[in-house]
Parts: structure tokens; C-alpha cells; sequence
């Protein structure tokens, strides 16, 4: 408990720059964590449920970022992030000593060059990369895991803001880091949704039932509770987005392009494959949609 002469230190002022569905659900979390929250989309209309929730919302980007303590970017590109960030103007409106987050998944190259971009420009701005682990479950939840790089110094002023995003944040060195090992897990959960649907679809070819498929797996170490999750997905051809196959696709490709040919053959095949579903209907399906173009998908019966 504080002493009544201990000082308490006033929540931070947030702007989410980029309220899809990810940035929406984590500025919900910082209201409901009771800070100011200011929010910022190129579509207008994704900021009205948030306003009537309490943010504030903006037409312009460099307006949300004006006098806030924490800028957070979820945008879907690292050109869009661009546009916004440095072209847009948004990075030269934020204010002396504030932290610009940079939570979107836009790759090691890309993120490299805002971070030497953002100390030449403005050296007084604090950049963080702080890419995050999880689909919109967990944002809505509070529940990802948040791979951050950047200042030590800056971990005090974003602990409170992590806290109301994430179950856990792990602080992995200089700027960077957080996007390469956002990369590293990408591509595991690809692994991990190609080998569901490569077993779904061999399952039902050898005629193995759904339940005894599920029986086997449950409590086996060969699963995680990912892998589960997506398998039975798939079986009911549930393929409402958490976590769209674009992407994931789009992951695959950053990861493939950092570190060249010969180091992921089986990620770079699995992105072939996925990149002729977005192509062929798939796109904007959850990545569970995996199991499409393998034999038949029929959604079988679990007894």
C-alpha cells in the first residue's frame, strides 16, 4: 500500500496509430486500464467504436502523436508505417522524451532503418521495437507475449502500458531484436499450421475418424495447444480470422527475404503453397484455411 506522501505518478498518455483489429484491441485494453488514449486510422469509421469508449479520436496521425507519452504503430506495412511515421509528419510532431512503439510485425530490415532514421531526425524521441506474439484472442485478453528491444531505460515508462497488453513481456537487447525474434516465432506457427492441415488432410485419406485423430493427440506432447486449436478449426471449416493467411504469408516472406536462400527451404515452400490459396480465394480467411487445396476438406463429424 503507498504512504499518503509517496507520489503517484500520472498514467501515460497512449496514441495508437492504426486501429485494425489488433490496434483496436489493444487500445480497448489501455482504456480499460484508465489511461488517455488517443487513436488514429486511415479509415475513420474504425476509430468510432473507441471514441464512444472513451478515446480520443483524430484525423490526423500527427495530431494523435502531438503531446502524448507513448506512440504506439500497429499499421499493416512497413511502407504504410512509413508513410505515416515519416512522410506523414507523425514523428516529427511527437514531443521531446516521448516513446515511439513499434509493435507491428514489418521485418529486420525495414525496422533497422527507422531505428537510425529516428536518431537522425529526432534523437530526442526514444525508438522501441516491440513487435508482439499472439493473434486478437489474446490482444483482447491482455494475454500476448510482447518481444521488446530498444532503450533499457525506456522498460519503466512502458511497463504499465505492457502490463495492460501482454501476459509478458521479455526485453531482448538493442533495437531489432524484438522483430527478429517475432520472425523466428512466425515461422514456427507456420510449421505448426502446416503440419495440422497436412495431418487433418492425411487422416481423413486413410479414413482415420476425427475423434480418434483428436483421442491420440490430446495430452500428447507432438501437440501444442496451437496446433490443436487450428486443427479443430479446420475440421469445422472455421475460418474467421484471428489471424489472417495474408499475414502469415507476409511473415514468411519477411522472414525469408532477412536471412536469403538456403536457410528456411520448408518455411519458403509452405509460403508457396499458402500464396496460391490467398490467390485462388483464400485471402483474408484465418490461417487455418491451411487446409484448403489438400484432397477434400469436409467438415467431419467428432463421434
Amino acid at each position: 500500500m503507498r504512504s499518503l506522501n509517496e507520489e503517484i505518478k500520472p498514467l501515460a498518455q497512449v496514441a495508437v496509430i492504426g486501429t485494425g483489429t489488433m490496434g483496436t484491441a489493444m487500445a480497448r485494453r489501455l482504456l480499460g486500464a484508465g489511461m488517455d488514449v488517443r487513436v488514429w486510422s486511415r479509415h475513420p469509421i474504425a476509430t468510432l467504436a473507441l471514441f464512444q469508449q472513451g478515446a480520443s479520436a483524430f484525423e490526423k496521425a500527427p495530431s494523435a502523436a502531438t503531446d502524448a507519452d507513448v506512440i504506439i504503430t500497429m499499421l499493416a506495412t512497413a511502407e504504410a508505417t512509413n508513410d505515416v511515421m515519416f512522410a506523414g509528419g507523425t514523428l516529427a510532431a511527437m514531443r521531446p522524451g516521448s516513446i515511439w512503439v513499434q509493435m507491428a510485425t514489418i521485418g529486420v530490415e525495414a525496422t533497422e532503418l527507422m531505428v537510425s532514421q529516428t536518431r537522425t531526425l529526432r534523437p530526442d524521441v526514444t525508438f522501441v521495437d516491440a513487435p508482439v506474439s499472439g493473434s486478437r484472442g489474446p490482444a483482447e485478453a491482455g494475454q500476448l507475449l510482447i518481444l521488446a528491444s530498444g532503450t533499457p531505460a525506456a522498460s519503466a515508462t512502458l511497463e504499465p502500458v505492457f502490463s495492460a497488453l501482454g501476459r509478458a513481456t521479455l526485453w531482448l537487447g538493442p533495437a531489432g531484436a524484438g522483430s527478429r525474434m517475432k520472425l523466428v516465432l512466425n515461422t514456427w506457427l507456420a510449421f505448426q499450421t502446416e503440419g495440422a492441415a497436412e495431418a487433418a488432410a492425411l487422416a481423413q485419406r486413410l479414413g482415420v475418424p476425427t475423434s480418434a485423430l483428436f483421442d491420440a493427440l490430446n495430452e500428447n506432447p507432438l501437440a501444442s495447444k496451437y496446433a490443436l486449436s487450428k486443427l479443430s478449426r479446420m475440421v469445422d471449416e472455421d475460418y474467421h480470422a484471428d489471424f489472417s493467411l495474408d499475414w502469415a504469408l507476409k511473415d514468411l516472406d519477411l522472414a525469408a527475404t532477412a536471412v536469403g536462400a538456403g536457410v528456411v527451404p520448408i518455411a519458403a515452400a509452405i509460403a508457396d503453397r499458402w500464396r496460391g490459396l490467398v490467390n485462388e480465394g483464400s485471402s483474408g480467411l484465418d490461417v487455418s484455411a491451411a487446409r484448403r487445396g489438400l484432397g477434400v476438406a469436409v467438415a467431419a463429424p467428432r463421434s
